[in-house]
């Protein structure tokens, strides 16, 4: 029986991804930054370990407590919605702490692993918000622009090892707390909207509502890609998951 590690399991695409494993019988080890095993059915395929991405000793324990794995799938992020002129730097910074480093550290935790069983798949989830210019976005896009870049330099590399990595590109999904989130912390200290972007931010959050009823990403769809990723040797390296991703994606 086969192993995954994911991050991010608390809610999302994270949870759903770790039942959808647990449904299909592999062994999985769903991360948390507070664990919370009542989430997930019972299982003893399942365990349930604490995580924060952006802490070293965090990663360091995590990778000691997991063992050896067959597929990593980096979930965990955070969403921002800002106006970068109004977004402290420390701002900046720990979204690609979270988005960016942290899944570059976790998976840099688990090559070693990979190299010496010369087997091994790695998933990167990441944004629609990379396929298209967005307002509001230019923070968060870049952390997962660069998660991009990162996932397909390192798949190059890690061929000789039999080692795959693939990225999934989920577009907006009305199931997930993200959007709620990522415009909860424009009220965060260290992100401000100046009076002279107040009426710029507003009509885009009116766009944002007219345009509800359009294409979206179902959890589903983000589920089926990352199992897709993980089991099918011949998925391509991108994978766009949902409606809208899917349009995006053939627009570019």
């Amino acid at each position: 029986m086969k192993t995954i590690l994911i991050t991010g399991c608390s809610s999302g695409f994270g949870l759903d991804t770790a039942r959808c494993f647990l449904e299909r019988g592999w062994k999985v080890i769903a991360t948390m930054r507070t664990p919370r095993e009542d989430v997930l059915p019972r299982s003893e395929h399942l365990r349930v370990l604490p995580l924060d991405v952006t802490h070293p000793q965090s990663i360091r324990e995590l990778a000691e407590a997991a063992g050896p794995i067959d597929a990593l799938v980096n979930n965990a992020g955070v969403g921002l919605m800002s106006v970068f002129e109004g977004t402290s730097m420390e701002t900046v910074r720990g979204t690609f702490e979270t988005n960016t480093f942290g899944a570059m550290a976790v998976t840099q935790a688990f090559l070693p692993g990979f190299r010496q069983q010369k087997a091994g798949v790695i998933v990167n989830v990441s944004s629609g918000t990379t396929l298209r210019p967005l307002p509001l976005l230019a923070v968060y896009s870049a952390s997962k622009a660069a998660l991009n870049a990162f996932t397909e330099s390192l798949a190059l590399e890690l061929q000789p090892f039999n080692v795959r990595v693939s990225l999934v590109i989920p577009g907006r999904s009305p199931e997930t707390p993200f959007s709620q989130n990522a415009q909860s912390r424009m009220q965060d200290q260290g992100v401000t909207v100046p009076e002279a972007y107040s009426g710029f931010v507003r009509s885009i959050f009116e766009q944002r509502t007219a345009h509800a009823s359009g294409p979206v990403t179902r959890s589903l769809d983000v589920v089926e890609a990352i199992w897709r990723a993980v089991n099918d040797p011949s998925s391509p390296g991108r994978l766009p998951a949902g409606e809208d991703a899917v349009a995006m994606a053939k627009q570019n």
